[in-house]
């Protein structure tokens, strides 16, 4: 099952850039040999201002795929539930799994219709390239609690 983070806006050349970009590889490379990759970061930029002219990108970049809208008022999982869950959407078939993180006022309510599920870092606003790169992170980390790596402690 292929994954990839759709957000909107440059990540730009900073930490926060290079650090979901590390961690995309990790991901990437591990998780091969459990059917889950490549991970790939794609950033999109609306030619005109707002929610949904940003939607309209967001959904079609996702087309055909299972959606998950990154909002704060989604669902928390632990790192472990999280992994679970990708789990059981690669094992029932899906082929590619999308998180979609929104601008600057956030999603647009047309994408959070259209995701199958939520997911929230808590109940804080994240900065934009921050929120890539802790999703990428745990992507990375869902990939090794599901190969058994040692890098995930409970």
């Amino acid at each position: 099952m292929k994954l990839s983070i759709v957000a909107i806006g440059r990540p730009g050349r900073g930490p926060e850039a290079t650090l979901a970009d590390d961690y995309a590889k990790r991901a990437t490379l591990s998780g091969r040999a459990l059917g889950l990759g490549p991970l790939e970061l794609i950033d999109l930029e609306a030619r005109r201002p707002g929610k949904a002219p940003e939607a309209e990108l967001i959904l079609a970049a996702a087309e055909g795929s299972h959606l998950i809208a990154c909002d704060e008022r989604g669902k928390t999982y632990s790192s472990r539930a999280f992994a679970d869950h990708i789990a059981k959407l690669r094992d029932q078939g899906e082929r590619r799994l999308v998180f979609a993180i929104g601008g600057a006022d956030g999603l647009d309510a047309s994408v959070r219709d259209a995701a199958s599920s939520t997911l929230a870092f808590g109940p804080q606003t994240w900065p934009h390239a921050l929120a890539r790169a802790m999703l990428a992170e745990q992507l990375y980390r869902a990939v090794t609690i599901l190969a058994g790596s040692p890098y995930h402690r409970d």
